[in-house]
């Protein structure tokens, strides 16, 4: 298919996601076409190892394509995105239990879907250009396609801070947080991948890394926690130090452009993940959401408001975090019986 080049070189099963204009944001059809491909090569002796990439400079992935979820969305038609979600959440667990080696190149932009595809592979691979985030809450979503295991499993209260706020993660950043492994300058990066190619060793990738940068997100991580301690949004809200530090300043105006909904169920979500501390029981927390997100969230008006008419000024269901109440949150977040995310058997 022509948005995503899927083939096998060498040893190598190769995923290349080709559309840069889109910043390779993932459609349906693409995630389809990767979990056959994954399916296929977990069998297959010839292939020793899985290496993903994409086209263009700009990003690797920047999430998925929603603007088919907005077109269905209002007009009532809640199906095709909760088949999106469903389908993809199948591919994010195969990837995080796959039985090879993954060996992901995130440049640029790695968001939302792109933590998906990229983040729950074995090797990580960033750069100079590599900028991470998972910033649902600005379209009334919440993080997902796994990302909240990522968030829960983030030294300290890093996962409450980085899923609130949507804050843009730097090569250092990634790594100290958990969503990437290595550092190398993206001018190393064609040689690694042939030789990759060649060896089928994923020892390669661990042997060409370099030291990390410093980590923005490490320097500040005593500040973090203390701010973003508490067990709900409330909490957290309610505790802020009346005179913050910069790095907390800078956390709480990027949580002011944020659904205060989707803010309050991230917390409750990335809690209860920690608990559990499995991709299965991450996707399945996401889903009761996401399932519900157009129907009874922001995720359409968010959308409308970033991505459609572009305004910027999204009106959401509640003025600001204190209207947001208890149940409000257990509305979403509650199990969804008979529409609950099925994952048996989604092993490779």
């Amino acid at each position: 298919m022509s948005d995503v080049a899927i083939r096998t070189e060498g040893r190598a099963g190769r995923i290349t996601l080709t559309r840069p204009k889109a910043l390779n944001a993932l459609t349906l059809e693409m995630v389809h076409a990767i979990d056959a491909a994954l399916v296929a090569w977990a069998d297959d002796p010839e292939v020793a190892l899985v290496l993903i990439d994409g086209e263009g400079d700009k990003a690797f992935c920047a999430g998925g394509d929603i603007r088919e979820m907005y077109r269905t969305g209002t007009r009532g038609d809640f199906s095709y995105g909760r088949t999106y979600w469903r389908d993809e959440y199948r591919m994010n667990a195969r990837l995080a239990h796959y039985p090879k080696p993954v060996i992901a190149f995130l440049q640029g932009f790695t968001m939302g879907g792109g933590v998906g595809l990229g983040c729950h592979a074995s090797h990580r691979i960033v750069g100079g250009s590599s900028r991470i985030a998972m910033p649902e809450c600005s379209i009334g979503l919440v993080p997902d396609v796994g990302g909240s295991l990522l968030l829960a499993r983030a030294p300290g209260r890093l996962g409450e801070y980085l899923g609130t706020t949507g804050d843009r993660m730097d090569a250092g950043d990634a790594i100290f947080a958990g969503f990437a492994d290595q550092y190398l300058p993206e001018s190393g990066w064609e040689a690694l991948k042939q030789r990759l190619v060649h060896t089928g060793d994923a020892g390669e990738a661990e042997a060409a890394a370099h030291e990390a940068p410093d980590s923005r997100l490490a320097a500040h991580r005593a500040e973090i926690d203390e701010a973003w301690h508490g067990s709900t949004l409330a909490e957290i809200m309610d505790g802020l130090p009346e005179e913050p530090s910069e790095a907390v300043q800078a956390g709480v105006d990027l949580m002011a452009r944020n659904a205060p909904l989707s803010m309050a169920v991230t917390v409750e979500m990335i809690h209860a993940v920690r608990e559990s501390d499995t991709i299965e029981a991450a996707l399945e927390h996401e889903y009761r959401v996401t399932h519900r997100a157009m129907e009874h969230g922001d995720f359409l008006e968010g959308i409308r408001a970033q991505v459609i008419d572009k305004d910027r000024v999204p009106r959401w269901r509640h003025a600001d975090w204190r209207a947001v109440t208890e149940e409000d949150v257990r509305r979403m977040t509650a199990p969804l019986g008979a529409d609950a995310l099925r994952l048996e058997g989604n092993r490779a």
